[in-house]
């Protein structure tokens, strides 16, 4: 079809339809054009959070390719789906806190060597290209905490925890929300916490009671 454009803005590849199925690396795709474009204040913070919605939910390529429609193609630096690395180790002794956060590309596995540090793991504008993360942990000590988005799921059950407490806040999300990323925490954490809650609340929302705003879409694990 002449005039079909891609969920990333481009043209489609030739035979490609708009019935087919979305992948969850569709949709991931579709959700980082959405950032970009919100960053460059092409988006309004409601109209991201209505299409963050409707990408995360949607089911074939044709639902992903009406979210970016009014939107120009992407620039092949941006567009270019970023390549994870297999393998990244932090080693950390007795210094500053360790944070990733913004749009950090996740590596296939992270390996935490960190004693008396803390650890931020901010997932909510993360560059996403796997289903699954895996994080081996050998950390004494202070806090390991992850902030998770929509879709973002946390499995502790590989960790072993050691004079340590597991501090976990759920919020609500809307009823079939997709998983977009598995988080395997495996190894040991001994003394200090595990912290794992969505993105902080503004006070504004505080006093409106509403839940915090994701980057990536609204609700929580």
């Amino acid at each position: 079809m002449s005039g079909e454009i891609s969920p990333t803005g481009k043209q489609p590849a030739p035979g490609s339809s708009p019935a087919l199925r979305a992948s969850h690396a569709d949709r991931d795709r579709v959700v980082d054009v959405l950032r970009i474009a919100a960053g460059d204040g092409l988006l309004s913070a409601d109209e991201l959070d209505e299409r963050l919605e409707v990408a995360l939910s949607a089911r074939t390529l044709g639902e992903l390719a009406v979210l970016t429609a009014d939107l120009p193609a992407v620039s092949g630096a941006a567009a270019a789906v970023a390549e994870p690395k297999d393998v990244v180790r932090i080693e950390q002794v007795f210094s500053g806190a360790v944070e990733r956060t913004g749009r950090w590309v996740l590596p296939r596995r992270l390996e935490l060597a960190v004693t008396w540090c803390d650890v931020t793991l901010d997932f909510t504008e993360a560059v996403i290209t796997q289903d699954t993360v895996r994080i081996d942990v050998a950390m004494a000590g202070k806090s390991l905490t992850l902030i998770t988005g929509p879709g973002i799921e946390v499995d502790v059950d590989g960790l072993t925890l050691v004079h340590c407490k597991l501090r976990r806040r759920r919020m609500r999300k809307p009823p079939g929300t997709p998983t977009r990323l598995r988080v395997e925490l495996v190894g040991q954490k001994a003394h200090g916490n595990v912290v794992v809650r969505p993105p902080r609340r503004t006070f504004g929302q505080w006093l409106l009671r509403r839940p915090a705003a994701f980057p990536s879409g609204s609700g929580g694990e």
